[in-house]
């Protein structure tokens, strides 16, 4: 028996998913409070592995699903090679089986004009923090580590101490700990 599986997506925990997917009958619905951007959304990989041949996964719109184009059409493409319909309902676009020449056009037409949007929100995003920069109102994130930290590292790592067990040590990541040596 097929079932109408949901899928919703906002982009941080204090934003509303109610206007998503409203009033679709659905047998199961998924969500996630996260970035489009980030790969690592759990309920969109369980909603994937729930999902069996002859469903429907719906959406409310493309960017709900994924933020670049090579993300949708290999999620499509999977999805519908399993047997999965694929419906977003803003775009009223549905996807089964395989797709022909104007569908594929007209989906990477869609899917390029969301990963626009994205570049876009980002441009302003940065235009607004240089503005409040040089207002003095953005003063960034605090520092992981403090000074007296960072020279403990040093003065370990200089001893011969393991990185990846002070990085563990201090809470941090490899990454945070060589940008921390490095300056």
């Amino acid at each position: 028996m097929s079932k109408h599986i949901g899928y919703i997506r906002v982009s941080t925990v204090d934003q509303n998913t109610d206007r998503q997917l409203d009033g679709v009958d659905l047998d199961k619905r998924y969500e996630d409070k996260i970035s489009g951007a980030s790969t690592k959304r759990p309920q969109l990989q369980a909603c994937l592995d729930y999902l069996r041949d002859g469903d429907t996964l719906h959406v409310h719109s493309m960017d709900r699903l994924a933020r670049s184009m090579r993300d949708i059409e290999d999620l499509v493409k999977e999805l519908t090679g399993r047997g999965i319909t694929v419906r977003f309902h803003k775009e009223g676009w549905t996807f089964s089986g395989k797709m022909d020449a104007t569908q594929t056009l007209l989906f990477q037409m869609l899917g390029a004009v969301s990963q626009f949007e994205r570049s876009i929100i980002r441009e302003r995003q940065a235009e607004g923090i240089a503005k409040a920069k040089a207002a003095g109102k953005y003063k960034g994130r605090k520092p992981t580590l403090s000074p007296e930290q960072v020279q403990e590292i040093k003065e370990k790592v200089a001893a011969g101490a393991e990185k990846k067990a002070l990085a563990q040590e201090y809470g941090v990541s490899r990454q945070t700990l060589y940008r921390v040596l490095a300056a």
